[in-house]
């Protein structure tokens, strides 16, 4: 049983609008999450794009080869009822962020760090009022509780459906600074990406690329990639008005 895999059944993928959002029919049949929700979408892009990623499959479902469909699946059956736990898990990110802990060694890698990082900690101060100091090594370094608050705040404006976009963002390279700096516009996530990668990067100037570990890694990176289209649209409404309201409690 454990190698059972979903035959594909259909033979023609169509998107309908309905009272809950837009829906996508396989044959004439509403598809639903694995908790036998209606799969009702939001936007008419995001719609299309699992609508796309049905008429991809051949012979048998393969869920690695379909991110919007999975994460449409989460954001029903998971985020929409543990909204403010998975808020409360990114926002902790802010406490631990990828960004502040820097190599202790070679000094080499710890000033490429500092050189790509510092500035992405600038603008988190300046977009934010979140104030973050960088610490050599893995020793717990706290941040100021206001900081960490103002971080979190953008995060409460998010819909079910971006903040499970958001998850990946953060929770891949392990920085809430860098996902938010993607909403904003401020990065792409190609750099974004790379930028939290920078220890990885180092590893492979040196050693050379480790197959087994870029396999690993790759299916990661095409997730992070895969940003839900509605952030875009966030980036520029309420996370602006949130932005406004971050700079508005800076202390100089």
């Amino acid at each position: 049983m454990a190698d059972w895999q979903q035959k594909r059944f259909w033979t023609q993928v169509e998107i309908a609008q309905q009272e809950l959002g837009y829906t996508v029919l396989l044959d004439g049949r509403l598809v639903k999450t694995p908790a036998k929700t209606l799969l009702a979408l939001p936007t008419k892009a995001l719609a299309e794009a699992v609508a796309a990623e049905w008429r991809a499959q051949v012979e048998t479902v393969r869920p690695e080869t379909m991110p919007y469909t999975r994460r449409a699946n989460a954001a029903l059956d998971k985020v929409t009822r543990q909204f403010q736990d998975v808020l409360n898990m990114l926002a902790a990110y802010g406490e631990t962020d990828l960004l502040c802990y820097r190599a202790a060694q070679p000094a080499e890698l710890n000033a490429r760090q500092a050189e790509a990082w510092d500035p992405l900690l600038e603008w988190a101060g300046q977009t934010y009022g979140a104030i973050l100091h960088s610490t050599s090594g893995v020793t717990y370094l706290a941040q100021a509780a206001e900081s960490v608050l103002n971080l979190a705040a953008p995060m409460q404006r998010l819909s079910a459906f971006q903040l499970t976009a958001f998850h990946d963002l953060v929770t891949f390279p392990g920085s809430l600074v860098a996902a938010l700096a993607v909403i904003e516009g401020h990065l792409k996530p190609e750099q974004a990406w790379e930028l939290c990668r920078l220890d990885e990067i180092w590893q492979e100037e040196q050693w050379g690329i480790d197959e087994e570990a870029a396999a690993h890694a790759a299916p990661k990176k095409s997730d992070f990639l895969a940003n839900d289209k509605d952030l875009a649209k966030f980036k520029m409404n309420n996370l602006m008005k949130t932005k406004i309201l971050c700079l508005s409690r800076k202390k100089f």
